[in-house]
């Protein structure tokens, strides 16, 4: 019997869950396709079939699921709402799933989130492992060991980035989500970049979420975006440990726009504000790059 074909889009969920989904679907016996890492084809697809009003990240995403079609029996889109009342999505993590199965024609699995009405990413998994034909107690195991294994990969991750705040080189925090700072046409080049320049980054992404998110409260009392919250948080938790802060967002973000004003208007480190759209190429960038790190590199002088 031919094994089943679950297949994941790089963007937007992989980032966080792509680890658990592997392991999951894998300790079921399922063949998982991963989409490659985003190149120019992906993104111009994403780009033409998606909405004007999308964010960059979102028509990205649009682009791997359209490179899955045909390659796989089900694509895997979740619908996640919120982890709790003052723990929200974006939007787009809500509506992606009823975009996805009215765009593309292979079927798509999904489960819903939505910690503040008892939905939860447990009974999720598990409700697809018994759609797929396993058994309960099959799906439950394999759920326990994918979240196991996703959270020691995590941890791993998380130590590394942290090893790096001991670094003797400048060092640049880089706020953003992470499927912003990790794919390959959006936050990837720009981190080269850097590293160019001799600037060790450190990711707003690779530390404790149950810290950064209580932290976040020293920048806003108010803020609800689960996401957020962890990015800005972390700011607090190394200021005084980093050499300045770059704040990368897709156009047009809505979450990322109100919550980057407000916190570069509390801040005293250098910083600077990027913003990507479909039209951006990496020239303009890197010049305002060099000239932020010449910035730091002035400052630091004039404190030693």
């Amino acid at each position: 019997m031919d094994k089943v074909r679950i297949g994941i889009p790089r963007s937007i969920h992989y980032y966080y869950y792509g680890e658990l989904w592997k392991y999951f679907f894998e300790q079921l016996g399922c063949e998982v396709i991963i989409s490659p890492k985003t190149n120019y084809e992906i993104m111009e697809n994403g780009i033409r079939l998606a909405n004007d009003e999308m964010c960059l990240s979102m028509k990205n995403l649009i682009g791997h699921i359209f490179y899955l079609q045909g390659k796989c029996d089900f694509i895997m889109v979740p619908r996640i709402d919120n982890y709790g009342i003052q723990n929200q999505t974006c939007t787009n993590f809500l509506a992606i799933y009823d975009i996805a199965s009215n765009l593309f024609s292979t079927p798509i699995l999904n489960y819903n989130v939505d910690v503040a009405h008892h939905q939860t990413e447990e009974k999720g998994m598990i409700q697809i492992g018994e759609q797929l034909g396993f058994s309960k107690k099959q799906a439950t195991q394999a759920y326990h060991e994918a979240k196991t294994h996703a959270w020691q990969h995590k941890d791993r991750q998380i130590q590394k980035n942290i090893e790096r705040l001991k670094s003797n080189q400048q060092k640049v925090l880089m706020i953003g989500h992470p499927y912003n700072l990790y794919d390959e046409t959006i936050g990837k080049p720009i981190a080269s970049f850097l590293k160019k320049l001799g600037v060790e980054v450190i990711y707003s992404d690779l530390f404790y979420p149950n810290i950064t998110n209580r932290m976040s409260k020293q920048l806003s009392q108010e803020l609800y975006w689960k996401f957020n919250k962890e990015n800005i948080g972390v700011i607090p938790l190394v200021q005084d440990q980093v050499d300045g802060i770059l704040f990368l967002s897709t156009f047009p973000c809505g979450p990322d726009s109100l919550v980057n004003e407000l916190v570069m208007r509390k801040i005293h480190l250098p910083y600077l504000n990027l913003i990507l759209d479909d039209m951006d190429g990496m020239a303009g960038f890197e010049t305002r790059l060099e000239s932020f790190v010449d910035i730091i590199q002035e400052r630091k002088q004039k404190n030693v």
